[in-house]
């Protein structure tokens, strides 16, 4: 059932925190939406971009229309906490998770009619369709992962080896994997054909919150309680990058369509965006309440959404994937000559990166009336796990602008080596590092195929002196 809002719910971001930070390249909050009454834990674009889906520990899903005056609808029938939310590749169907134990498939429209699907013992986590929109993973507490067909709208198939809550799902572009991650501090990559798990990675530390795939389907990216970002490939099974930007754990990412970049969220109250080919932060947005549960960019990737324990959703214009080539040269120096940027299949294992005296900064000031947490960042963190540490205490916020401290660095009159120069033998030093790492991963490949070319040459001739023998 979808009950109408009209006009309601939606703003402009105030002038005061835009004026001055309206260049091209920026992030812009565009509007906010409001009219959930917790939390925000999921948001999702429709294909075409024009409807954006929200999911809410008040148990209602929200579809807003991206247009200024427009109407929005509230989709009332899970009886807990909707956890996930997802539009089909179609956008003709709606698929939400929560931790009532079941899954729904709407249809997004006024009506909001609803089909239900029970087959978990345990909440539910996440949803995620296959790019052809034919099947959907499912992830819930119940350590298992399901996979539903939506044509037929029945249980397929399940799958085991988790030893603890599955915390998300996701299906690779293709089709033919899906990865998940868990509190058993494993991340599995599944074979949808066989069904077996066929890769595993471990982390002795933390736990991933979500998992992804890249545009591409070769990498996938977490996001870890450890307050860390990890990517990894997994051709080669190796850690391509690992980020160490937030103070508060990492719950959400999701990679702009090039795949160039990757946009984080956190419960230290920030988004973050990544650039993936230069390997390092290039913007830090403050414009929640308390932590930020999820966010998502839409599928042209000149949008992206996020929500929070505010119970605020944010619409963002991207613009900075607008910038050429040369304005990013100018303005970062980290490349004085016009050749073509490296692809993130190309960059190999390095260190992680402590983003130290790199970082800009864009931070909104919204003066509206919000509804918040109270301040306990520490047990916030625990927002998934423990509901009762909600809080609906309202009161009046302001956020202000301003920039990342980098007093503590010299000025480049005080440096005995010019500042573009040293930014530039740095940049050579780290591209220098990605060679030998790539001219490592080349000769392993080449060994492996040598052996394997040996081994071929072997069996060649055992089955040239078994015919001779015979005759």
């Amino acid at each position: 059932m979808a009950s109408a809002l009209v006009r309601r719910g939606w703003g402009a971001p105030p002038r005061s925190w835009c004026r001055g930070l309206r260049r091209q390249e920026d992030p812009v909050l565009e509007r906010y939406f409001k009219g959930h009454k917790a939390a925000i834990t999921s948001v999702d674009f429709s294909p075409s971009g024009k409807q954006l889906a929200t999911a809410s520990w008040d148990t209602f899903l929200m579809l807003w229309n991206c247009k200024p005056q427009a109407r929005a609808f509230r989709f009332v029938g899970h009886k807990d906490v909707v956890t996930s939310v997802q539009f089909s590749p179609h956008g003709n169907l709606l698929a939400s998770a929560s931790r009532d134990r079941t899954v729904r498939l709407w249809i997004p429209d006024k009506r909001g009619k609803s089909s239900e699907f029970k087959a978990h013992t345990a909440p539910v986590r996440s949803v995620d369709f296959s790019a052809d929109g034919q099947f959907l993973a499912t992830a819930s507490e119940d350590k298992s992962i399901k996979v539903w067909n939506m044509y037929r709208q029945r249980f397929l198939y399940s799958l085991y080896r988790h030893t603890h809550w599955v915390r998300c799902a996701k299906f690779s572009p293709d089709g033919r994997l899906i990865v998940s991650c868990s509190e058993d501090k494993t991340i599995k990559i599944w074979d949808t054909t066989n069904k077996q798990c066929v890769n595993n990675f471990s982390d002795s530390v933390g736990f991933a919150n979500f998992v992804d795939f890249n545009p591409n389907g070769t990498c996938i990216a977490s996001a870890g309680s450890d307050h860390t970002v990890k990517i990894w490939d997994i051709r080669v099974n190796k850690l391509l990058q690992h980020y160490q930007v937030h103070s508060g754990g990492v719950n959400c990412v999701s990679f702009h369509p090039s795949g160039h970049y990757l946009i984080t969220a956190s419960s230290d109250g920030t988004l973050k965006i990544l650039d993936l080919l230069e390997g390092r932060l290039i913007y830090t947005l403050q414009g929640h309440t308390g932590p930020v549960f999820t966010v998502s960019f839409s599928k042209g990737g000149e949008l992206f959404s996020s929500g929070g324990a505010d119970a605020q959703v944010l619409l963002w214009r991207t613009n900075f994937d607008d910038l050429n080539c040369k304005d990013m040269i100018k303005r970062n120096l980290k490349r004085l000559h016009l050749d073509a940027s490296p692809h993130l299949a190309d960059i190999y294992p390095r260190t992680p990166h402590p983003h130290e005296g790199k970082i800009e900064t864009i931070e909104t000031t919204d003066t509206t009336t919000v509804r918040t947490l109270a301040d306990k960042s520490e047990e916030i963190s625990g927002y998934f796990l423990n509901p009762s540490l909600l809080s609906t205490e309202c009161c009046p916020t302001t956020l202000k602008k301003k920039t990342e401290d980098v007093s503590d660095l010299p000025s480049e009159s005080q440096r005995s080596i010019p500042l573009a120069l040293t930014d530039a033998l740095e940049h050579i030093m780290e591209q220098l590092n990605v060679l030998t790492q790539t001219v490592s991963i080349l000769e392993q490949r080449l060994t492996l195929t040598e052996d394997k070319l040996k081994d071929c040459l072997e069996n060649q001739q055992r089955l040239f002196n078994v015919i001779q023998h015979k005759s």
